[in-house]
């Protein structure tokens, strides 16, 4: 994408790029690619590029949100609310709504369950469109990690869905 033009295009780098996944060739062809005999790792995570060359990471692809024809990245989300004083952790989903088509969720685990969703929308607001503001809260003790650490977005999407 052209630096400083807004675009969000996928993630690619070069270099050092691992042959395949063991085991998995269909994976392995869709992630690791060969462009004018150059190797390619596209991980599927979705970014921009500023005009002085800043990569601002959106997340992945596949977990983006569609609300409205806009499109929310749930790791920009989640940044957001982890930024409230009351949370101690969070995962962001998207849920099917019959209007916008899906609405954004938010699973939080917070030590104080008085956090309301409007205070969490308030803080949200003020450093996310309102497009991105979760339109649902879920309150947790504790929101579970796969091995690697990463948000697990299957246990979080049934927890918004029950």
């Amino acid at each position: 994408m052209p630096a400083g033009s807004g675009i969000v295009g996928r993630l690619a780098t070069t270099g050092r790029v691992p042959l395949g996944y063991y085991g998995d060739p269909d994976r392995s062809a869709r992630t690791f690619v060969e462009i004018d005999g150059r190797r390619w790792s596209l991980p599927g995570d979705m970014a921009t590029i500023d005009a002085d060359g800043v990569v601002h990471l959106l997340g992945r692809g596949s977990f983006c949100i569609n609300t409205g024809g806009e499109k929310v990245y749930p790791e920009e989300v989640e940044a957001v609310v982890k930024s409230h004083p009351l949370v101690t952790d969070a995962v962001v989903v998207g849920v099917p709504d019959p209007h916008w088509g899906e609405q954004v969720a938010a699973i939080v685990a917070t030590a104080d369950r008085e956090l309301t969703l409007h205070a969490l929308q308030d803080h949200c607001r003020e450093h996310l469109a309102g497009y991105k503001v979760p339109r649902v809260l879920h309150l947790v003790d504790d929101v579970p990690r796969l091995a690697n650490g990463k948000a697990d977005y299957r246990w979080a999407r049934r927890i918004a869905l029950a």
